[in-house]
């Protein structure tokens, strides 16, 4: 039988993971390894000065799923290696409670990190986000009140194509993203936009007058045709974005950029 380890960033708790199991089932053994606590903006962290606990907890629909400690990195790599002992033919980040879109949600997003841990490792896997329209639900920790229909149905099919087929070549993990309210059932294949947030420093003080600061962002709409961003928010489609762990740039350009020191 097909093991699935599914986890997230959003806690083990949350609504999103629940309904990810509920659309693979059927698919092969579901392992649900997340983290204990709300850990989205964490990105790729890996624990190294800390120990890292692992529980077991009942979710709200009477299942059991192990509750880590530490990051959704630390969730696959636990996953993979210590509760599944290797045998994991599949992991699904997410569903993720707010949309991952762009290049600068691909270093910072938990969601995304732990898809990225199971590639690193050689495991097939795809990062699921579903956009929302209340900002102020995106980082609740525990169940939320979402509809996650159209969510499982697409995650069912992609997760089903890849379990028989494999990722494509040169394919090392892939990032979905669901539209709120959906234009039609089109999965369409874009590129990373720039931006998902426009970033925005926040200076207060408090009460001591002493100045702290809130990171955070307005929403970008406008990007290039054909990128994540433009798709899921201009024409309300579902992306589906490929990615590699190679990062590598131009060897040739940066030789010829080096001769001038």
């Amino acid at each position: 039988m097909k093991q699935i380890l599914i986890t997230n960033d959003d806690g083990v708790n949350s609504s999103g993971i629940l309904a990810t199991k509920e659309a693979v089932k059927d698919l092969g053994r579901c392992i649900i390894v997340a983290p204990t606590t709300q850990q989205s903006g964490i990105g790729h962290a890996l624990s190294l000065f800390e120990p890292i606990r692992v529980n077991t907890t009942i979710l709200r629909d009477g299942s059991c799923a192990y509750a880590v400690s530490g990051t959704p990195t630390d969730a696959v790599i636990l996953g993979i290696y210590e509760i599944a002992k290797g045998k994991v033919d599949l992991v699904i980040s997410g569903i993720n409670i707010g949309e991952n879109l762009g290049k600068s949600e691909l270093t910072t997003s938990g969601t995304i990190g732990a898809a990225m841990e199971a590639a690193v490792h050689g495991v097939p896997a795809m990062a699921v986000s579903l956009q929302v329209e209340k900002s102020d639900i995106k980082f609740h920790d525990g169940h939320v009140d979402v509809d996650f229909t159209y969510a499982k149905k697409i995650t069912r099919k992609i997760a089903k194509l890849i379990l028989k087929k494999g990722l494509p070549d040169g394919v090392d993990f892939i990032n979905i993203n669901i539209p709120a309210k959906p234009k039609d059932e089109e999965i369409k294949i874009t590129k990373l936009g720039k931006r998902m947030y426009k970033v925005n420093v926040e200076k207060r003080h408090d009460p001591r007058g002493r100045p702290y600061y809130w990171i955070n962002g307005k929403s970008v709409h406008k990007d290039l045709p054909g990128t994540d961003v433009y798709v899921l928010k201009n024409e309300r489609k579902i992306t589906l974005t490929p990615l590699k762990l190679d990062f590598t740039a131009d060897i040739d350009a940066t030789k010829e950029w080096l001769k001038e020191v």
